[in-house]
């Protein structure tokens, strides 16, 4: 895996080798970065963009954000190996004043209080592929209004899985990628 385009670009990111980690391949990362920056419809403007990277793994979205110009990206992963690696990530490019890592569960990410007085630009969701609850950890993003109004929420899936969202949320865009699919959401 590499750093794809910014400062950082052409950089290898350390990963994970072991059956518990499914990584961002790099395919998919600069597909959704494309249409991050040039679609009519999903554009983000990463300059300064304030992000939240839930499930980070070894940061391979996250790093890729700094290194477009993202002014802060918050990483919560619990697994002690990606844990360790994505905070090697982030030493080996310094970029600590950039980042904020916590070693907790995605699920309870909205214990931090450090969360409420942000406003982030870009959601990033890449759960484990089993995982069945991801509609709940939307709708707690709903409810704690942490979405800026021209955010979005990027869900990395498994292209068969069936996931039922609120009313409050629709699909702006939804595009496969091998067994996966990544998933543009936008609250109404």
């Amino acid at each position: 895996m590499r750093i794809i385009s910014g400062i950082l670009k052409g950089k290898k990111i350390l990963e994970a080798f072991d059956k518990n980690t499914r990584p961002l391949k790099d395919l998919v990362k600069e597909s959704i970065f494309n249409i991050l920056e040039h679609s009519k419809n999903e554009k983000v403007r990463l300059n300064k963009a304030v992000i939240l990277d839930l499930f980070s793994g070894t940061g391979s979205f996250g790093l890729e954000c700094v290194s477009r110009g993202a002014s802060k990206v918050f990483f919560f992963e619990n697994y002690k190996q990606s844990l360790e690696i994505l905070e090697k990530n982030i030493k080996k490019f310094k970029i600590e004043k950039k980042t904020k890592v916590y070693n907790q569960n995605a699920y309870n990410f909205y214990k931090q209080k450090e969360i409420y007085n942000e406003k982030f630009d870009l959601i990033f969701l890449d759960p484990p592929y089993k995982e069945e609850n991801i509609s709940d950890l939307i709708e707690h993003i709903l409810k704690i209004k942490i979405l800026k109004k021209n955010g979005f929420i990027i869900l990395h899936r498994h292209k068969k899985s069936k996931d039922n969202f609120k009313k409050e949320f629709f699909i702006n865009r939804s595009v496969k990628y091998g067994i996966s699919k990544i998933i543009f959401l936008k609250i109404i």
